[in-house]
């Protein structure tokens, strides 16, 4: 079977570029995008090749209309006897190619799930006022509501990465669809050492809410963190990265882009754990760090009440804060070793094994 994966942007290696990265080095199939860093690619231990479609505006929401219209305008008829959706933009690519499977990670969240925390959180430009941009944004918003729901009639199969996703996708799109957890190579993680600092790994983006992690670190002292924080090279991503700089404490550490090599030993060496994202999708970072033997602290919400178990593999905090992080660490440090072979056990839940077997009986690979 002759694959095609659809995906937004592949220049900032998340999870879901992971995702799209596994699936295509699994199934032997060709990735679509609208922009994408070969470099970045092969830092994470992929080689895989990404075909570019028309260019795109840098900045949002440009960025997102335009990939919208360029998977739309995406016709590859024969070529291909499969199509897999993996980006929330793209589903426009549904139109003119099937039969299709849309794997998704989350309706726009900005839309939807997360539309008053946006709104909330908007900042003024510097040409306009406050509330200008808002009502901007929900002429946006209301517009982009009306394509999902315009365009998801034209996707066969639907799959997501959590229950939580699944819950979401009833509720703004009226859609079923069917869970299959992401995937991780647990056998490319490991543990080494219980060592003198904690780790997190986010996007640069201010629902990940990196600032509660500065804030517990700066009550603490005789701790340390190291953030890898990958961004894009837009204001959003930069404006906040810059607060995080200016704000974060000296043991703090914020490191970029790393390669997969590195991330791996930071994982393998790191003390434990912490994520902070408000009502993650899935939150496979939590599952790399089990899967290396450290106990994770992660809000109790989405994707982490899925694949956490408070007490074992670590600790799930209801309305997460600065004081309750800080109460959580100390825990921790009792005995970090303690949740080691629990949370390697745990990780091998959520395999790649596991997820290409699923992926390939959900479209029918190979009957």
């Amino acid at each position: 079977m002759k694959i095609a994966i659809f995906h937004n942007f592949m220049d900032n290696i998340g999870g879901a570029e992971m995702v799209t990265l596994s699936l295509a080095e699994h199934l032997n199939a060709d990735v679509y995008s609208c922009v994408a860093n070969q470099e970045n690619i092969k830092k994470m231990g992929f080689s895989v090749k990404v075909k570019t479609i028309s260019p795109i505006p840098l900045k949002p929401p440009l960025r997102q209309q335009m990939a919208a219209h360029n998977f739309k305008k995406l016709k590859l008829k024969d070529k291909y006897d499969f199509y897999i959706i993996a980006g929330d933009w793209a589903i426009t690519g549904a139109v003119h190619n099937k039969p299709n499977l849309w794997y998704v990670h989350a309706p726009k969240r900005e839309l939807w799930d997360l539309y008053e925390y946006t709104r909330e959180h908007l900042v003024p430009d510097g040409k306009h006022i406050k509330n200008f941009n808002r009502y901007v944004f929900d002429v946006w918003v209301r517009y982009n509501r009306w394509v999902d729901k315009k365009y998801i009639k034209h996707i066969e199969q639907l799959a997501c990465n959590s229950k939580t996703v699944q819950a979401r996708i009833k509720k703004y799109l009226k859609r079923d669809a069917v869970v299959i957890y992401p995937p991780t190579d647990t056998r490319k993680f490991a543990y080494k050492t219980t060592g003198d600092y904690w780790l997190s790994v986010n996007r640069t983006i201010k629902t990940k809410r990196i600032e509660l992690q500065t804030g517990a670190f700066k009550q603490l002292p005789d701790e340390k963190l190291i953030i890898v924080a990958t961004y894009e090279d837009a204001e959003h991503f930069l404006e906040y990265r810059k607060t995080i700089t200016d704000t974060k404490p000296d043991n703090v550490t914020l490191v970029s882009h790393v390669s997969f090599d590195e991330l791996t030993d930071l994982y393998a060496n790191c003390k434990g754990f912490i994520t902070t994202a408000k009502d993650e999708d899935f939150g496979l970072t939590a599952v790399e760090a089990m899967a290396s033997g450290k106990p994770v602290i992660a809000p109790n919400e989405g994707g982490y009440s899925e694949t956490i178990v408070h007490g074992k593999t670590g600790l799930l905090i209801d309305a997460i804060s600065v004081e309750k992080i800080v109460d959580a660490i100390k825990e921790i440090n009792r005995n970090p070793a303690a949740y080691k072979d629990a949370c390697i056990k745990r990780a091998q839940l959520f395999d790649t094994r596991v997820f290409i077997e699923a992926i390939k009986k959900q479209i029918g690979y190979g009957a």
